[in-house]
């Protein structure tokens, strides 16, 4: 019980002094507060007057206030839980319960009773909205769940697993994260889903842990293979371009050697094709030279075309023959030229020239061919008798003066006359 200093007693001032209406003080310095028709004892504050008597027991009822104002306020702020103000309420009431204060303490115990009432709907709301909560959370717990058991289920053949391995621990996170900052779950609840989040986990990681280790195995087996071309490869580089032959057989074996991981595939290529590259760029090299040594044989065989056209001038066909037989030995003397394709263009040339004479030829011999004069001369001897006798029939006929007769003869002999003259006759 606080006491005032010795040096400030002042004498007591008799119950009937005047007081506030909610408190008296007696002669000996006991307080009293008014509950309704009656008086309490609160308490004794000898050494002080009657207005510093009931100041202090006022005082302590004001801070009874204020924990009701601060548990009104809020209230209606918002933000704090209505279970939680309802705990802080029942307290503040059970400190009203025979308080040692002097005040209106039924209208305290009114305001927390009112207050209380609210609590009560607000937690039932409250309650309400964090089953629902609980309920989302379930479901969105289960949800990662089933996401991490469809994909625990697949083919682990068929998985790309650096995008799965990302989407699990995408996974793990979310629920991580919601188990830190979503509404907690009814523990068997919790530990069910947890059980099956971490099975199903576990089976992607034993699964992602065959896979690379069965990679593993197969890259080191596709590494071994390519090795060993690489070294095939590079030993051809003495042979130059007689090694290209070789080279596109270790290519083919190359291209069904399998994968043997990014960075050694590379590696390995870079081998593979450095050797290649050799055997390419000795043929190069070589019809660089072959190129520049067919210059010469270019402007020869083009100087050789401009001769060759003599022979589609000539009108002797065996004159024509022996000049394109000189010119096509010394076409042959001449050699292989380079490139290649320079050499294709002026063949084509002499062949065109080749061609037309074989043309005039073909023609010469079935105008000249002894079987086809032969059957030519009995044709026009035919021809011939038959005019013959057509040229009597006409004159007979004239003679008779058988227009008819002499018509039809006419015009036999018409026929016959462009007959022989088509063979030549």
């Amino acid at each position: 019980m606080p006491r005032a200093p010795r040096a400030a007693v002042k004498p007591i001032i008799p119950a009937s002094a005047p007081t506030e209406s909610w408190g008296r003080v007696d002669d000996d310095g006991t307080v009293s507060v008014r509950e309704g028709d009656g008086w309490r004892v609160v308490g004794q504050y000898p050494d002080g007057t009657p207005a510093e008597a009931l100041a202090y027991f006022e005082r302590k009822f004001g801070d009874l206030a204020s924990e009701v104002t601060l548990l009104e306020v809020r209230h209606r702020r918002g933000g704090a839980s209505a279970s939680d103000l309802r705990a802080a309420a029942a307290l503040v009431r059970e400190k009203l319960t025979d308080a040692m204060a002097v005040g209106d303490l039924a209208s305290l115990n009114a305001r927390v009773e009112a207050l209380d009432a609210e609590l009560v709907a607000a937690s039932a709301t409250e309650s309400a909205a964090a089953r629902e909560a609980v309920e989302q959370a379930v479901a969105h717990r289960t949800s990662l769940v089933e996401r991490a058991e469809a994909m625990a289920a697949r083919d682990p053949k068929s998985v790309q697993w650096k995008q799965a391995t990302a989407d699990m621990t995408s996974l793990f996170d979310q629920w991580q994260a919601h188990q830190q900052n979503g509404p907690r779950l009814p523990k068997s609840t919790a530990q069910q889903l947890w059980k099956r989040f971490r099975d199903a986990r576990a089976t992607v990681d034993k699964h992602r842990r065959e896979f690379y280790a069965s990679l593993d195995e197969t890259h080191k087996t596709a590494r071994d293979r390519k090795t060993r071309l690489v070294e095939r490869a590079e030993a051809l580089a003495p042979r130059g371009e007689d090694g290209i032959a070789a080279y596109r057989d270790l290519l083919d074996e190359w291209k069904t050697s399998g994968r043997a991981g990014k960075k050694v595939d590379d590696a390995l290529w870079a081998r593979f094709k450095a050797a290649g590259d050799a055997l390419y760029g000795a043929r190069a090299e070589r019809e660089q030279a072959d190129t520049e040594a067919s210059k010469e044989k270019i402007d020869a065989r083009r100087a050789l075309l401009v001769e060759a056209a003599a022979v589609n001038d000539e009108k002797d066909i065996a004159k024509a023959r022996q000049l394109l037989t000189a010119i096509q030995r010394r076409w042959d003397e001449i050699g292989r030229i380079f490139p290649r394709e320079a050499e294709r263009a002026l063949d084509d040339d002499l062949r065109r020239i080749e061609q037309a004479l074989h043309t005039r030829e073909q023609t010469d011999w079935k105008r000249n061919n002894p079987e086809t004069k032969a059957r030519a001369n009995d044709m026009t001897r035919q021809l011939n008798d038959a005019i013959d006798k057509l040229q009597a029939e006409l004159d007979a006929a004239r003679a008779a003066g058988d227009k008819r007769a002499e018509a039809e003869a006419s015009e036999a002999l018409a026929a016959r006359k462009a007959w022989l003259s088509a063979l030549g006759g």
